[in-house]
């Protein structure tokens, strides 16, 4: 974690890392003098057993009976004494740390402990081992005496001993008492100080925080907070302060903001509500010029124009030629009727895809206009390509009277409505197209079929006449009579081949009504042949697109019309079932058949056949044909649900 090296951690931490190695280094001198003060009180005690051990030792020798007693165990004993006072005397030269005992170091004490030492090495002891050396009664009593005599002033020896022992141990209680006391003063003032440190450094800047949120809560955006520090505290004010004058000038400007959003609402509004007059009158029914002509009067009325016009791009020779046109003169129609592509600020938007230009006509030069808006007192003119599919079909333009600054929002709205009238116009185009296409289609299987059936009859009946002028030249009677039956009987097929053709073209299915049309056609061939007909519906769906309909009872018709012809049948049934996979309809007969590959272009029926399976797949169906002589024929229909429509 980064700790910066004026903030408050590293203060805080100074601070109480200072105090922690003070009261250390107290406890830890406490601790110190504590230790001496158990090792001298130690050392005094043994050395007071010194001072008691000689007059022990002086005792034992005035009282000693040599002449009763054992001398050799009163020799042991004595020796024994003698090593017990070394070994005390040792112990207060070396000092043991393991009780503790210490001799201290100060005040003479070490040279009166080695004065203590050599007087009794060099008096006392001497003489105590003579006594263990020869016990006798007689020497006994004079070393005895000569032992009180040292004794005496070996005492005062230890008791000088003793009492500068006692006199560092009382000075050294008077140290640890003040150390003591120090350290709880150093306690106190450390307490103080540090309670005074947090308060300038944490609980003040708080409390400053805490009451400026308050009047920040209470709508004073005026409050502010000093800055006592450089540290997290300090910026932290700073912070504040900061945001405090940005919510106050949030505040001050609220209602300019507020009415800057508002007009920028109310424009957006007024985008989206010209967008969605235009592009719902632009889904209309209409030719181009009415397209254009609506669109204009709708953009001319809502930018408060004085003029306009929609200029449509001739691909072949790339001129813009006038369509529609509103509050424009003679005049300037005449001048303006056809422009070059690029020719004018009209031209340089048609070759611009998708943008819209506005010129001021007073600064304008003729290099990049011409003068007739000028003669025509126009001041500022728009112009915007007209486009789909970022291609341009032509120029819209708006005209105003007087000097009228086009805003960015306004092009950009200008250039919208450009590329949905492109998209209007082109798709106006495509469905003119489709409709030629559609036409084209119908009357290329119109003219087939007039050929295989209207064409073939009267080529039959031409055939017949001129046979009748060979059999009337020949005055061949009989042949007369034959060849005018003939005439009769193929005078009356193609008429009703051509009274089937104008029910077949003029029928039509009504929406969710295939089923009625189809039972239509069968009750007809009844009527007309006698034939029995049966119709079997099964199932439900969404019913197909209305052209799709329209090719399925054509199919339907010309499967009945080959029934009527060429089957020769007693019964003809027809079978339509409807499913989530599509529709199928199936039409049988009982009639003589065919012999199933033989399909040639002078077999009228396998000609009527090549006519379903063609419109079967202008709906994108599959059609098939299942036949053998004398066991009928049978006609498939299926059209995948692809090509239905959901309601």
């Amino acid at each position: 974690m980064f700790i910066r090296g004026s903030g408050l951690s590293v203060k805080i931490t100074g601070m109480l890392l200072g105090f922690f190695l003070v009261a250390l280094a107290a406890i830890a001198l406490t601790l110190f003098i504590s230790w001496h003060l158990e090792g001298a009180a130690a050392a005094i005690n043994d050395a007071g057993s010194l001072r008691m051990r000689v007059f022990r030792l002086a005792h034992h020798l005035a009282r000693a009976d040599l002449h009763t007693s054992d001398r050799e165990a009163f020799a042991t004993d004595l020796t024994e004494r003698v090593e017990d006072f070394d070994r005390v005397l040792g112990v207060l030269r070396s000092g043991d740390p393991s009780r503790p005992l210490f001799v201290p170091r100060e005040g003479g004490i070490p040279e009166a402990l080695a004065e203590m030492a050599d007087e009794w090495a060099e008096q006392l002891r001497p003489i105590l081992l003579a006594i263990a050396a020869n016990p006798g009664p007689d020497n006994v009593h004079r070393r005895g005496r000569e032992f009180d005599q040292a004794a005496r002033s070996y005492v005062s020896t230890i008791n000088d001993f003793v009492l500068r022992m006692e006199h560092s141990y009382a000075r050294n209680t008077n140290i640890l008492r003040s150390s003591q006391v120090i350290l709880i003063a150093l306690a106190v003032i450390g307490t103080i100080l540090l309670l005074r440190f947090f308060f300038l450094t944490v609980i003040r800047p708080v409390f400053e925080l805490q009451e400026g949120v308050k009047r920040m809560g209470q709508e004073d955006f005026d409050a502010r907070v000093p800055v006592l520090s450089d540290d997290e505290f300090g910026e932290l004010s700073a912070g504040f302060n900061r945001m405090a004058a940005h919510l106050q000038n949030v505040y001050d400007t609220l209602e300019e903001r507020v009415a800057v959003k508002t007009r920028s609402l109310e424009e957006k509004n007024r985008e989206l509500e010209i967008l969605y007059e235009i592009v719902a009158f632009l889904r209309e029914p209409n030719d181009v010029d009415s397209l254009c002509k609506g669109f204009l009067e709708r953009v001319q009325k809502t930018m408060g124009a004085s003029a306009s016009s929609a200029r449509l791009l001739d691909l072949e020779s790339r001129n813009l030629c006038m369509i529609v046109h509103d509050g424009l003169g003679e005049e300037f129609l005449d001048r303006e009727e056809v422009l070059a592509c690029g020719e004018c600020v009209c031209g340089e938007a048609a070759q611009g895809s998708g943008s819209s230009l506005t010129l001021d006509v007073r600064t304008a030069t003729l290099a990049v206009t011409r003068d007739a808006c000028m003669r025509a007192g126009f001041q500022t003119v728009s112009a915007t390509s007209i486009t789909a599919s970022k291609r341009a079909l032509g120029v819209f333009n708006l005209y105003f009277n007087h000097a009228q600054p086009i805003s960015d929002a306004d092009r950009q709205l200008l250039e919208t409505l450009g590329q949905q009238l492109g998209i209007a116009i082109e798709n106006q185009r495509l469905h003119a197209r489709e409709r030629e296409l559609a036409v084209s289609e119908e009357r290329n299987l119109l003219a087939r079929e007039l050929h295989d059936s209207i064409a073939q009859g009267l080529a039959f009946l031409n055939l017949q006449v001129q046979m009748l002028e060979r059999a009337l030249a020949e005055h061949r009677d009989e042949d007369v009579k034959a060849t005018v039956d003939m005439l009769r009987q193929g005078i009356q097929e193609s008429y009703e081949d051509v009274r089937e053709l104008l029910v077949h073209f003029r029928t039509r299915v009504e929406q969710q009504d295939l089923d009625a049309a189809i039972a239509a056609a069968l009750r007809r061939l009844a009527e007309q042949t006698g034939i029995a007909t049966d119709l079997d519906v099964q199932g439900d769906g969404a019913p197909l697109d209305p052209e799709a309909e329209t090719q399925v009872l054509y199919i339907v018709q010309e499967a009945l019309s080959n029934v009527r012809k060429h089957a020769g049948a007693s019964k003809v049934s027809v079978n339509m079932r409807r499913g989530r996979d599509g529709l199928a309809v199936t039409v049988r007969d009982d009639g003589v058949g065919f012999v199933e590959g033989r399909e040639t272009a002078d077999n009228e029926a396998h000609i009527g056949l090549h006519i379903m399976r063609e419109r079967a797949m202008r709906i994108g169906g599959q059609f098939a044909v299942r036949s053998s002589p004398g066991r009928g024929t049978e006609i498939r229909l299926q059209l995948p649900r692809t090509n239905t429509v959901e309601v």
